[in-house]
C-alpha cells in the first residue's frame, strides 16, 4: 500500500503463469481474475491494469494471442478498470498476466494478517482448481467438472470484497498458489493465532476428490505439502483426497476472511444473497496452538 493523502492509498500487485486451459480467450480471462483478486483480497478496488506477455511466435499464431489479450481485457472491463497498455517478450513459453494498480482508503485496506482468537473464517469460493485443471492436461477430467472449474476461475472477487467492506473484516487472503493451508499458515503466524478447519464444511469443486485420489495432483500440491509438514495438524479423520484438496494450489481461488464470530453467519447470508454460491463458514481462529493450522 503506498499512501497518497490522508484518505486515499494505492495498491500494486503483479501475476503472470502459463496456459491452465485450451482455450486461449478463456486463459486470458482466468489469468486476468487472478491478477485482480489480490486488490479486492486487500479491501480495494482496480483502476488501471497492464499486460504481461511471454509469446512464442514461432509455434503459436498471433491469432491465439489476441484471443488471451481479448479475454484478459473484458475481465478487466468487467471489473471496472482500464486496460492500459503492457509489455510482450520472445518467450518459448507462453505466459500471461497482469499488473494492476488498485485504490483503497488507507484506514480500510485489509491485510492477511490480524485475525483474533475467537474470530470465525468464511470462504468464498469452492477448492481444487489445481487438481481439476491437471486432471484436464491428462484428459481426466469430465466437461461438467471442467465447466464448473472455469466458472469458478473466471468469476472475479469483486462481489465478495464488496460485501465484505460492510463488515469488521480483521485479515483476509485470497487463496491462490499456496492452497488453502499455505495462506491460512501465513494468516496464523502473521497474526500469532491457530486456524482451525472443519473438513466436512470445505467448498469442493465437482469431481476435486475423486481425482485427487486417483493422483491427478500438481507438484506445487507436493512443494507445499513438504513446506507445511511441520506446521499444519491433519486429523486421521480427514480423507486422503480432502486432504490433498487443502493443500491444492488454486488458480483465482476465493477469499479467506476472519471477522467475529457473531457476524459470520450474516456475511454468509450476505454473499450468497448476492451470487457467491460457495459462501462458507469453514472454521475458527483459536489462540496459539501446537500447530498453526488445524484440518479435522
Amino acid at each position: 500500500m503506498f499512501r497518497l493523502r490522508r484518505d486515499l492509498a494505492i495498491v500494486n500487485t503483479v501475476d503472470f503463469f502459463t496456459p491452465i486451459v485450451d482455450d486461449p480467450y478463456v486463459f486470458g480471462q482466468i489469468a486476468a481474475a487472478n491478477a485482480l483478486s489480490d486488490v479486492y483480497a486487500m479491501g480495494g478496488n482496480p483502476i488501471t491494469a497492464l499486460n504481461i506477455v511471454g509469446f512464442p511466435k514461432d509455434r503459436l499464431d498471433l491469432e491465439v494471442l489476441a484471443e488471451i489479450i481479448k479475454g484478459g481485457a473484458e475481465r478487466v472491463r468487467r471489473a471496472g478498470a482500464v486496460l492500459v497498455g503492457g509489455h510482450t517478450i520472445l518467450d518459448p513459453e507462453l505466459k500471461y498476466g497482469m499488473a494492476v494498480t488498485g485504490v483503497v482508503h488507507p484506514d480500510r485496506v485489509w491485510r492477511n494478517v490480524g485475525a483474533k482468537a475467537g474470530d470465525a473464517l468464511v470462504l468464498t469460493k469452492a477448492l481444487g482448481t489445481g487438481i481439476v485443471t491437471t486432471a484436464l492436461k491428462r484428459r481426466k477430467v469430465s466437461r461438467a467438472e471442467l465447466r464448473a472449474t472455469v466458472a469458478s476461475m473466471v468469476a472475479l472477487n469483486d462481489v465478495a470484497s464488496r460485501v465484505a467492506r460492510a463488515f469488521p473484516v480483521h485479515a483476509c487472503s485470497d487463496i491462490t498458489g499456496f492452497g488453502l493451508l499455505g495462506h491460512a499458515t501465513e494468516m496464523a503466524m502473521g497474526s500469532g493465532v491457530s486456524l482451525v478447519f472443519e473438513a466436512a464444511k470445505l467448498p469442493l469443486l465437482p469431481g476435486a476428490v475423486r481425482l485427487a485420489e486417483a493422483g491427478l495432483l500438481t507438484g506445487g500440491c507436493k512443494r507445499n505439502r513438504a513446506y507445511l509438514s511441520d506446521k499444519v495438524a491433519i486429523s486421521p479423520s480427514v480423507g486422503a483426497g480432502l486432504e490433498e484438496v487443502a493443500f491444492d494450489p488454486q488458480t483465482s481461488g476465493g477469499l479467506l476472511i476472519a471477522l467475529p464470530a457473531k457476524d459470520a453467519d450474516r456475511l454468509v447470508r450476505k454473499l450468497k444473497a448476492a451470487g457467491v454460491a460457495a459462501a462458507t463458514t469453514i472454521g475458527r481462529v483459536q489462540s496459539r496452538q501446537d500447530a498453526w493450522v488445524h484440518l479435522g
